[in-house]
């Protein structure tokens, strides 16, 4: 019994020291357990960090290889866009220039466009010899002047479409109006310009535009330090063109019609149906198809079959100066004989000491001590502009310069001896109604400028040495 009391003792004690190392185990094996889960978290937290630290260079390097590719992608759509042509157009060598021009900048419209954009070509501007000017809105409110061209498209409205998108359309100057493009269906032939609220300077210098009948009221009269800005900007805006832009640019038609004014009067000069692009390094550009340009305002070069140059324009510009200081038409028998042709009467009134009388009579004159000295700088730069040599006459740098006050002048010598009349001394007024008759009615050539007097000649070759004296003194 004894026996049996000890054994049954000794199993309890067992059991006991079994219970106690079983909790003892579950104690350590809990500890371990916290312990792994949190050597775990901890991990898990470097490696979650890590992964978001490469999640996020990932992300910065895709970003910027997504912004090189659509860089990419953006310079050769812009290269893709200009050369997208999804209109056939059968007219040869007009198509073949537009294909090559679709590089540049102008874009090409529809007819169903500019049908919209015009409502239906409802507004009327304006119109000329090669079609009329209707105002419209891009879809971005920008307000444009469509000139649809005549749908005929003889020789040379062909020639003044494709000068106009080649040149103007090649360039973008705050002196140069901007097209903004073309079409060229088959019923349709346009050009898209900016839209000019103030129209051209012709009618602010003498009441209206040529053949305008009927104005409902005179423009405002413009003061002269405004007529000044005007002329400087012109001269900067043709600069450009001659000396500035990649291809040198001949306008080869300056005239006030030609000058479009914003609203705030900031000149612009437009329409290059006449205009050549030409190489820097060739000094001269052939012509083709008789006389260039409006009579009037034409440099006689033009009309005579002679190498022309820049130097056209710079003449041209002379004759808008002349325009700008008097206010009135170049050639207008109302003002009496001996005023009949204002250039002539300014060398005279200059030639005798007397350029204050044409700056006292400027349209009632000019009051302003500053305003009357840079009218008669105007008046000295218009007489070197308009030398019938065309290298005697300045460069549109040097008119720029010379308009600002920022140039010394040199007394001009005459320009006008290639008009004289050798046995009285007198300018031909006959000669000037003629030209500047044909410059409102007709484009016809004017053959009295196919002869030079001997006057002429023995004025020509003073003329090279004033020019040097010119260039040393600046």
């Amino acid at each position: 019994m004894t026996q049996i009391l000890t054994k049954l003792t000794a199993r309890k004690h067992r059991r006991a020291d079994m219970g106690n190392a079983v909790a003892i185990i579950s104690s350590i094996a809990g500890a371990v357990t916290v312990v792994v889960m949190i050597v775990l978290i901890r991990r898990c937290t470097l490696v979650k960090r890590k992964m978001r630290k490469k999640m996020k260079k990932k992300i910065v390097e895709k970003v910027m290889e997504e912004l090189e590719r659509r860089n990419r992608e953006g310079a050769a759509a812009q290269v893709c866009d200009a050369a997208l042509d999804d209109v056939v157009i059968e007219i040869g060598p007009v198509e073949k220039f537009l294909t090559e021009i679709l590089n540049e900048k102008p874009m090409r419209f529809s007819s169903e466009q500019l049908a919209a954009c015009t409502r239906n070509f409802s507004t009327e501007l304006g119109s000329g010899g090669y079609g009329v000017v209707y105002k419209g809105d891009l879809p971005n409110g920008l307000a444009v002047a469509v000139k649809v061209l005549k749908v005929s498209m003889n020789r040379k409205v062909q020639e003044a479409f494709m000068a106009e998108i080649g040149t103007i359309g090649r360039t973008y100057h705050v002196h140069l109006v901007r097209l903004y493009g073309f079409c060229f269906d088959r019923d349709t032939k346009a050009l898209v310009y900016e839209f000019l609220e103030n129209g051209s300077l012709e009618k602010y210098l003498y009441g209206g535009a040529a053949g305008e009948e009927g104005a409902a009221a005179p423009p405002p009269r413009l003061e002269w330090k405004t007529l000044h800005g005007i002329a400087v900007g012109t001269a900067k805006g043709i600069r450009y063109l001659h000396e500035e832009c990649q291809q040198r640019i001949v306008h080869y038609d300056i005239k006030p019609a030609n000058i479009l004014l914003t609203g705030d009067f900031t000149p612009k000069v437009a329409n290059f149906g006449l205009a050549r692009l030409g190489e820097r390094e060739n000094t001269h550009m052939s012509l083709t198809g008789g006389g260039r340009g409006t009579p009037g305002y034409a440099a006689p070069e033009l009309w005579m079959a002679l190498p022309a140059t820049e130097k056209c324009d710079v003449y041209s510009f002379g004759m808008v100066l002349f325009e700008i200081l008097g206010r009135r038409r170049n050639f207008d028998p109302g003002h009496g004989e001996s005023k009949e042709w204002f250039p002539r009467w300014v060398w005279e009134r200059y030639e005798q000491g007397e350029i204050e009388t044409v700056v006292s009579c400027a349209d009632g004159g000019i009051e302003d001590e500053e305003d009357r000295e840079k009218a008669e700088m105007m008046c000295k730069v218009a007489l070197w502009c308009v030398q019938f040599q065309p290298a005697a006459r300045p460069t549109m740098s040097s008119v720029v310069r010379m308009l600002e006050g920022e140039m010394a002048i040199v007394p001009p010598v005459n320009p006008f001896h290639y008009v004289m009349d050798s046995s009285s001394g007198s300018t031909s007024s006959g000669l000037w109604s003629g030209t500047y008759q044909s410059s409102r009615d007709t484009t016809g050539r004017d053959s009295g400028l196919s002869s030079v007097s001997p006057a002429a000649k023995s004025d020509d070759a003073m003329i090279p040495d004033v020019i040097k004296r010119t260039d040393a003194s600046v």
